[in-house]
This record gives structure tokens, C-alpha cells and sequence, in this order.
């Protein structure tokens, strides 16, 4: 699109992982979906949440209360995001002492991740011990 050539791309369907491990992606507008949300935590990425429906209320609130890793960008009474909501959201998250925090904490739990499936790490020892019971069980 024209209008956002020179300070973004708009695309209508991408690779997210790719996307979410550049080194300019600074915050993730994201619906909270379950995949979304892991990808989001795991990498490192401050967050503004757009939940619509089902679980995606329940992940928006650990995105922005639990895990304190982005904030809620909240719907009009028709439920819909206003422009001026979403901006003020991702300044927030990009700038300023909030967005300091929220990067801090994006950043700890991406190192948490990263340790989880490091050799000795906690899911690593699950998968050794899930294929060790099924190795077990075939003798």
C-alpha cells in the first residue's frame, strides 16, 4: 500500500515466527490466540492484546497481569478497538517507563523459554522421561 510504504508493509497472510525473530519488531498486536501468545512470550516480544473471543481473554490477561508482557487495548461499548486506543497502546509498550517494564519482562521470560528447552532444561527432561516409559514399555 502507498500510504504505508515508508513506514511499514501490510501484508494479508505471513510467516509470524520470521516476523516476530526480526531484530526491528518491537511490539506484537495480537488476537491471543493460544499459538500466538506462546510464540509472543517465548521470543521475547512486548505485546498489545486484541482478544476477541473464547480463550483469548484468559491469555490476554496473562499477557498483561500474570506475565506482565504488553497491555490491553480496550473495545468501545460496539467492542471495537478504536484507532486512537491501539496508538496509544503501542506507544505506550514502545516508549517510557511502562514500556521499559514490559520489555524487562518480555526479555526474563524469553530467557525462561529459552532454559526450558535447553539440554537439562525442565521440557527437556520431560521428553526423556516420556520416551524412556515408552521405550520400557515395548520390552
Amino acid at each position: 500500500m502507498v500510504e504505508t510504504a515508508k513506514k511499514g508493509l501490510v501484508v494479508s497472510w505471513c510467516q509470524q515466527l520470521e516476523v516476530l525473530t526480526h531484530e526491528a519488531i518491537g511490539c506484537f498486536v495480537t488476537h491471543c490466540g493460544w499459538n500466538s501468545t506462546l510464540e509472543g512470550v517465548s521470543l521475547g516480544v512486548p505485546m498489545v492484546t486484541v482478544p476477541g473471543w473464547t480463550n483469548q481473554t484468559t491469555n490476554a490477561k496473562f499477557i498483561t497481569d500474570v506475565w506482565k508482557v504488553g497491555l490491553k487495548a480496550l473495545a468501545n461499548s460496539d467492542g471495537v478497538v478504536k484507532r486512537e486506543v491501539l496508538l496509544q497502546c503501542i506507544e505506550e509498550v514502545m516508549v517510557g517507563e511502562r514500556g521499559n517494564e514490559i520489555r524487562q519482562n518480555a526479555t526474563k521470560w524469553k530467557v525462561m523459554a529459552q532454559k526450558t528447552f535447553e539440554f537439562g532444561g525442565s521440557f527437556n527432561k520431560v521428553v526423556d522421561d516420556f520416551l524412556a516409559k515408552m521405550v520400557s514399555r515395548l520390552y
